[in-house]
């Protein structure tokens, strides 16, 4: 479909150029082969792209933690813009650059998700949970990763729905931060304390994949964890599972 309309534009185009008098023969021809350049050096995929290379295998532990980082590579995940992203010397999962997400290969509805993270001045990211799949922002539930940028929803905030305030983290340090899904309730906590517990009565979003955000060519993000705990969708169940770690879903 895209090369069609290609064409099209490029027809019209040509057609325009024919209403020149013959003296403009030559400038027609160089224009033509100009813009024919242009197009045709436009990418056509539209799909994300899957991380060349051997997948981290998807093992949980004996409580039923996957880790989606292996330390290596990038691996497994999936995303539109992988120029962003890298993993460092120490295994650190690296953002940095122009805004790009990369995406879990496989899509959640009750889950845990959990990761270290840190982050540089002024820099901005973001854990999404139930995202669906798509360029610029994702659709689905934000944790936001966010301490002294200019956005007013700050790390811990659930983004557009549950909004923190208050700078909880520190520039430059290293923090833990756990989302809770469960049905339509989601509890964020950082550093093991409690800052979101919150029901969605609209059930905005139900299912979908994991995500982490570079956000901007200012922000600089180091994850050196990322895992999660999928969870049964029978609500009760997944409750009893997830209560261990936090007492206030009883």
């Amino acid at each position: 479909m895209l090369y069609l309309i290609r064409h099209a534009i490029l027809l019209s185009f040509v057609k325009q150029c024919d209403k020149f008098n013959s003296n403009m023969k030559n400038l027609k021809h160089l224009i033509y082969t100009v813009v024919l350049v242009a197009f045709f050096s436009l990418p056509i995929a539209c799909k994300a792209q899957t991380v060349s290379g051997k997948s981290t295998p998807l093992v949980p532990d004996e409580q039923g933690w996957i880790s989606l980082l292996d330390g290596k590579t990038l691996s497994g995940w999936m995303t539109f813009d992988p120029h962003a992203w890298s993993v460092d010397d120490d295994g650190l999962l690296v953002g940095k650059g122009n805004r790009s997400h990369l995406f879990s290969p496989n899509t959640y509805r009750n889950m845990e998700y959990r990761a270290e993270v840190k982050l540089n001045h002024k820099g901005n990211s973001g854990m999404y949970f139930r995202a669906q799949l798509g360029r610029g922002w994702p659709n689905g539930y934000e944790s936001q990763v966010e301490n002294t940028s200019s956005d007013p929803q700050r790390t811990g905030s659930l983004y557009n729905f549950v909004k923190i305030g208050e700078q909880l983290i520190e520039d430059d340090t290293w923090w833990t931060q756990h989302i809770i899904a469960i049905g339509n309730r989601i509890i964020i906590k950082v550093n093991n304390k409690v800052v979101v517990d919150f029901v969605d009565e609209k059930n905005t979003w139900t299912e979908g994949h994991l995500a982490v955000q570079q956000h901007d060519p200012g922000s600089v993000v180091h994850y050196r964890k990322i895992e999660v705990r999928p969870l049964p969708d029978d609500a009760a169940v997944a409750k009893a599972i997830a209560v261990e770690d936090t007492p206030s879903l009883k």
